[in-house]
């Protein structure tokens, strides 16, 4: 019989009651979605991830790329070296200051976009989500990064 006076023992924690679990492997779902999808415009899921930034806002220094992806440097490089070996990006020096790397879209990287334009449709559908729901999702999605990054700036 347990002595009634003795802290409980704690049971390990169990994988499926566990949020990163469940975030990781739904990220996990996501991109083999997004796989075939992005094979037709022969582009990886984070070489998409940077050219929806570029789409968005063209000609921008590699550390405002690499911050708005939350991406180091070096996992940024040689993404940005393999999109510019394709002909859909250059970079560049930024005049004004030599220390600088721009990154710009060509014509091709471009036209890539309108191409990529019904990605989001294909990838609601998959999700069986409404545009509301899905929007909501994200919302709570963003809204938990920011408190995870938040404790992370604080600790």
């Amino acid at each position: 019989m347990p002595d009634p006076l003795s802290p409980p023992t704690a049971a390990p924690p169990k994988l499926d009651d566990q949020l990163c679990f469940a975030l990781y492997s739904a990220g996990l779902a996501l991109t083999k979605v997004y796989r075939p999808v992005l094979e037709a415009l022969d582009l990886t899921y984070p070489q998409y991830l940077a050219m929806l930034c570029l789409w968005e806002a063209d000609d921008v220094t590699v550390n405002a790329l690499g911050a708005r992806l939350r991406l180091d440097s070096g996992t940024l490089t040689p993404l940005l070296k393999r999109l510019e070996g394709r002909g859909l990006i250059v970079r560049r020096r930024d005049p004004g200051d030599e220390r600088r790397v721009r990154v710009a879209l060509t014509e091709t990287g471009r036209a890539l976009g309108d191409r990529a334009s019904d990605i989001p449709l294909r990838i609601g559908e998959a999700s069986g989500l409404s545009r509301e729901e899905a929007r909501a999702e994200r919302r709570r999605l963003v809204a938990l990064r920011d408190r995870l990054e938040a404790w992370l700036d604080r600790n």
